[in-house]
């Protein structure tokens, strides 16, 4: 039996290091147009790209995430993909107190940069969701479906309207790297649109300029980004995460910094490998 939903509201269960992951692949766009895959010039990313960072609580390293794009194409919808997967996963006497290992991904179309297929597994603790969306752009519908644990079959599917081209986590944090900031000025804005769980998000992000940072990869210039947070029960106010992005052409997520009610956190960029252009270091 499939159930049809329009736009929704969910209690997300976001904490910790998984919130600020989810912070930074929160830039899930719709793109205005009339073509189911209207094409998205991409000169950031390719195939082989991998990104490594480490996450921390006040001054505590207490995990690292990856991000890769794989070697080769996959194909959906008769459609070529990229396929990304996002890892986060605790590390160290964080651990043994709280054990994250959890895994985002999604096949992403080459030309459009929409994705066809996401899917999360999440291992936090006690608690696990694996999660399998389907998104069907000719009818503008996205299908969900969640594995029983006990039983270890999906569960009935649930089906949304959804908006043209609309992108889930993964596939707008690979668009957001598309975007030009070179004519942006301080506190302009870009509307967010995307799809996460059974919400569909309407978020505004603000151009704050550019800064020098220096992370455990190297030291970069880099564009400043703070997304204005609405009401929630993890972020203190809604100016309380900020995110760096190098300011080259590979426009990677470099550092996220989010203050939260029970403490500071981020993620940082400690290695790189497999760019598509050389990186913009500074001495």
């Amino acid at each position: 039996m499939k159930t049809i939903k329009a736009i929704g509201s969910s209690s997300q269960r976001l904490c910790g290091p998984a919130a600020v992951l989810a912070v930074l692949l929160l830039s899930a766009f719709q793109q205005e147009g009339n073509e189911v895959y209207p094409f998205v010039k991409n000169e950031s990313f390719k195939r082989g790209e991998y990104l490594e960072y480490r996450m921390h609580y006040g001054i505590f390293n207490i995990g690292k995430g990856t991000v890769k794009i794989h070697d080769d194409y996959s194909e959906m919808n008769n459609r070529k993909c990229f396929k990304v997967d996002v890892f986060g996963k605790t590390t160290g006497l964080v651990d043994w107190v709280a054990d994250v290992d959890d895994q985002w991904g999604a096949y992403i179309d080459t030309a459009a940069l929409v994705p066809h297929m996401s899917y999360r597994k999440i291992r936090e603790g006690r608690y696990k969701k694996d999660e399998l969306v389907l998104f069907d752009h000719e009818k503008n519908i996205i299908t969900a479906r969640v594995l029983d644990q006990k039983t270890r079959k999906y569960k009935d599917p649930v089906v949304y309207n959804a908006p043209p081209q609309v992108r889930d986590l993964i596939a707008g944090f690979m668009f957001m790297r598309t975007q030009d900031f070179s004519r942006k000025k301080v506190n302009d804005t870009i509307v967010v649109k995307g799809f996460f769980e059974d919400e569909f998000y309407h978020l505004k992000v603000l151009f704050k300029g550019r800064e020098t940072i220096k992370v455990r990869a190297g030291k970069f210039r880099a564009v400043v980004l703070k997304p204005v947070m609405p009401n929630n029960k993890i972020f203190d106010g809604e100016n309380s995460v900020t995110v760096w992005f190098s300011d080259d052409k590979n426009f990677i997520p470099i550092k996220v910094s989010a203050n939260m009610f029970i403490g500071s956190a981020g993620v940082e960029l400690t290695s790189y490998a497999g760019l598509r252009n050389p990186p913009g270091l500074l001495k």
